[in-house]
């Protein structure tokens, strides 16, 4: 099996999903969705930002790799009554189903930073987007201090040394990068720009509870918790992971959880 597949039909991503809805729909509050418009959410999980675009009145294909959370989506679009919403599978670096300037807009948070060969993704992204079309992506940032660059900072160092050649989704953090993937796709750097923005998981328990939905449910977390249980360093990683989630929670209150995160936020005008 492709082993991004594999990754992330690990556990279920729903359940992480469920912290990251409102800060989804601030997000897409932003985005500019007219009625009609044609969008593709790339690497969309279960919707967490394809339903409220379609709520707005756009016309949303999601595609994820990960069948089981196409499944998710699907289901979630059908109970919510929207038929201008719907998910398929498909891999970020090829997506060979779908014909050239077809959307408006692409869209991809914290999804297509996290499949292989990034110049592949940036090329298809913008062969998949009309002329005068946007490409908007919401990226994490490698070594800042907030909460995901950390957990997956901290997971990597529970976890065996990645593949040869393996190329970290976290350069999709880096400005240069990201003009340097587009550029090679044809589009000009004067084209790109970039906003820090704040993404916020809320979650109604206390900070030690998101950290066991992770452990259950996020493969990166999944592979360093059984790669720390290999080596007898379980309960180092469970410890270092709480404290990290209470550390950053913000709520005011140890039984409800509200981190803020940090990512780059990624405008592309085709």
């Amino acid at each position: 099996m492709n082993p991004n597949k594999a990754l992330w039909e690990k556990g279920d991503f729903t359940r992480i999903a469920t912290s990251m809805r409102e800060s989804g729909e601030a997000l897409v509050a932003t985005l500019g969705i007219t009625e009609g418009l044609e969008v593709l959410d790339l690497g969309c999980g279960d919707g967490t930002t394809a339903v409220p675009e379609a709520r707005l009145g756009a016309n949303v294909l999601g595609v994820d790799i990960a069948r089981n959370l196409v499944q998710a989506g699907n289901a979630r679009a059908q109970q919510l009554g929207l038929a201008s919403c719907r998910f398929q599978e498909g891999d970020a670096t090829d997506l060979h189903d779908l014909e050239d300037d077809r959307f408006d807009l692409v869209v991809s948070i914290f999804g297509a930073m996290f499949a292989p060969r990034p110049f592949d993704v940036a090329k298809e992204m913008v062969r998949v987007t009309r002329p005068g079309g946007r490409i908007v992506m919401g990226n994490w940032i490698p070594n800042d201090p907030t909460l995901v660059a950390q957990i997956l900072k901290i997971s990597a160092a529970y976890s065996p040394p990645p593949p040869e050649g393996f190329v970290s989704p976290m350069t999709w953090g880096v400005e240069e990068n990201v003009i340097e993937r587009f550029a090679a796709a044809g589009v000009s750097a004067d084209s790109v720009s970039f906003d820090r923005d704040t993404y916020t998981f809320d979650f109604s328990a206390p900070p030690s509870v998101l950290v066991g939905e992770f452990r259950m449910y996020y493969g990166p977390t999944i592979n360093a918790f059984d790669a720390a249980a290999a080596n007898g360093r379980e309960v180092e990683l469970q410890a270092e992971l709480e404290a990290l989630f209470e550390g950053q929670n913000a709520s005011g209150s140890e039984d409800v959880t509200s981190i803020p995160a940090t990512y780059l936020r990624v405008t592309v005008a085709v």
